[in-house]
């Protein structure tokens, strides 16, 4: 299929989480993507084979050791070739070993150059070192804790990571386009925990403007939550303001006296109302209601484990799921490029993940240029 980003090069010393993630999805999109690594370990995820395997399917690897002149060389060289130059390392690392943007600018002009880190360029907090947690809690999106004094477990996700990791895809895009009209590369600061204040824009804008804040309000509605059915089984409701979602529901439960309450007094009357939703889902198990609910037209899910995602038969229909060549032969299973086209394929996976160092002759030939894409 044509990919969109195809003849693209990206050469990437972002490792971890946010980078790789983004490059995931550029790579999928057509990019030739070159991960360069230490020579010894390589990118330290890599200590985590399968999470690192989940984000780096689809790349190529070419190991360097940047304290030897001939390898910070051959960097040069690979920028000389490439579109967008990535990394994640803390503030002034990268033009402290002579490949900061202005160095990586004076070798290729027409290079984008992103740096992702936990906060920025500037600002007093950008040399302090945190991880995914941290930048959430700053970021206001533990805010509940923060009113009620109360520690919760640590969200699993991590949201900070990847929102970075899709700022980060915007900026490079958004760079490349004005590229086609200056001719110039663009540097694209993409800070983490400024992502997370962002996602946060429908709570602190409300608050900094004196309003209400409108996901408390849906928050608030009676049947927009978490409940057990009879099987000790969990299904979602999430209905919020819609009275078109609400009719049909209190049909279904077998509550029509409650079917004309409208949103307002549904959020007043929550306290009342919920534990009414809750007592009516414990009378059947999860697979009676789901066919109840489908033809209602209510909006609900069911609450998946990972084993139920990968079995689930929607996500197979959609191509979510499939199988590539590793490089020693085998096959693996990966998490599909969620983008489709108007052919209707998933651009990726395509390939699976690369040893450290594999393409270094493919990529860097013997008279010390570097081979084009392919």
């Amino acid at each position: 299929m044509s990919l969109p980003l195809a003849g693209i090069r990206i050469v990437t010393m972002a490792e971890q989480y946010p980078g790789p993630y983004a490059t995931l999805v550029l790579a999928d999109l057509g990019a030739d993507v070159v991960i360069v690594e230490r020579p010894r370990g390589g990118d330290p995820a890599r200590q985590l084979a399968d999470f690192h395997a989940a984000l780096n399917r689809g790349k190529r690897s070419v190991a360097l050791d940047l304290k030897l002149d001939a390898d910070r060389a051959d960097l040069r060289k690979l920028i000389e070739s490439a579109d967008v130059f990535m990394e994640g390392f803390r503030p002034g690392t990268m033009a402290r070993l002579g490949f900061g943007y202005e160095d990586v600018s004076r070798i290729n002009p027409r290079a984008v150059y992103v740096s992702i880190t936990g906060f920025g360029q500037t600002g007093p907090y950008r040399d302090r070192p945190a991880h995914d947690l941290s930048y959430q809690a700053i970021a206001g999106l533990l805010h509940r804790q923060a009113h009620t004094g109360q520690p919760e477990l640590p969200p699993e996700l991590a949201i900070g990571d990847l929102s970075s990791a899709m700022f980060a895809v915007t900026g490079c895009l958004a760079a490349l386009l004005e590229r086609v009209r200056t001719g110039r590369g663009k540097y694209v600061d993409v800070s983490m925990t400024d992502g997370l204040v962002s996602w946060m824009s429908v709570f602190l804008g409300p608050l900094m403007n004196g309003g209400e804040l409108g996901m408390t309000q849906i928050n608030g509605q009676p049947a927009y939550g978490v409940f057990p059915c009879a099987d000790g089984r969990l299904l979602t409701l999430s209905v919020t303001h819609e009275d078109w979602f609400w009719a049909p529901l209190c049909e279904v439960l077998g509550l029509p006296a409650l079917a004309a309450i409208g949103s307002m007094e549904r959020t007043v009357r929550e306290p009342e109302l919920r534990p009414l939703i809750a007592a009516a889902l414990l009378k059947r198990g999860r697979d009676e209601w789901g066919p109840l609910l489908d033809r209602a037209g209510v909006a609900w899910g069911p609450v998946n484990s990972l084993e139920e995602v990968t079995k689930d038969p929607h996500f197979h229909a959609r191509g979510m799921f499939q199988r590539v060549a590793e490089c020693d032969g085998n096959e693996s299973w990966y998490v599909a490029q969620p983008l489709v086209f108007d052919d209707g394929e998933h651009p990726g996976p395509t390939a699976g993940v690369p040893a450290i160092g594999q393409h270094n002759e493919t990529i860097l030939k013997s008279d010390g240029k570097v081979k084009a894409l392919g």
